[in-house]
């Protein structure tokens, strides 16, 4: 079985498939991309080890959507609200002119550095375990698409938008670099999955309805 939660902020990925495998009663229970802890909603969860089997065809370049807010002026260790800040750089609201021409220039195919503060493994060490003991990190780019980039909404200093990406794109180190194309600081303060490839947020189970009874449901 193949389960869409609506993962809440403040929680693991992992935790999610915890709460999965007391209310389904499996072991083999597993997951398909990763949501940060204070990131929210599509999570897409396999029950039994035939349906785990499957997760990795079912996100392999698989086109996600996303709505993120981005606070600008202020720029953190991490490229979210989670960070210690490195940098605060007061500037006027920018005309919506100005955000659409910047947003344009994302667009396609391109290489993005992903933040140090992440999961990608550098010799044989996650790199937010060698940034947390001081270690110096060099993540070197990788090839990523954005096929779209659209303003929701504007009232400095948040701007919030939703983006549709190819997988490994990092939502946090694109609002970092839209700050530095804007000439300003920037770091991602929420995050929301909306969409991996045809599974739609609009079909999920927020995970506090999930329960027993629901999942006999289903």
């Amino acid at each position: 079985m193949l389960l869409l939660i609506d993962k809440p902020k403040g929680i693991t990925s992992h935790d999610v498939v915890d709460r999965v495998r007391r209310v389904a009663r499996e072991r083999r229970v597993g997951h398909a991309g990763t949501l940060d802890p204070n990131a929210t909603g599509l999570l897409i969860v396999a029950v039994t080890r035939e349906d785990t089997k499957k997760l990795g065809e079912i996100t392999k370049a698989t086109k996600k959507t996303y709505i993120g807010e981005i606070t600008l002026g202020i720029s953190t260790t991490t490229d979210d609200s989670e960070g210690e800040v490195v940098e605060e750089k007061q500037t006027n609201p920018f005309t919506r002119e100005k955000i659409d021409s910047v947003l344009q220039t994302f667009l396609g195919d391109s290489e993005q550095v992903p933040p140090i503060y992440s999961a990608i493994k550098q010799n044989g060490k996650k790199a937010y375990e060698i940034a947390r003991s001081g270690g110096d990190i060099v993540l070197p780019p990788r090839p990523i698409t954005i096929y779209a980039l659209n303003v929701i909404s504007y009232e400095h200093p948040l701007l919030v938008v939703e983006c549709e990406v190819s997988s490994g794109t990092y939502i946090r180190s694109l609002a970092r670099d839209i700050g530095i194309r804007l000439g300003t600081a920037a770091h991602l303060s929420n995050l929301r999955r909306t969409k991996i490839g045809e599974y739609s947020i609009e079909n999920a189970i927020p995970l506090d309805k999930l329960t027993e009874e629901t999942y006999n449901s289903l």
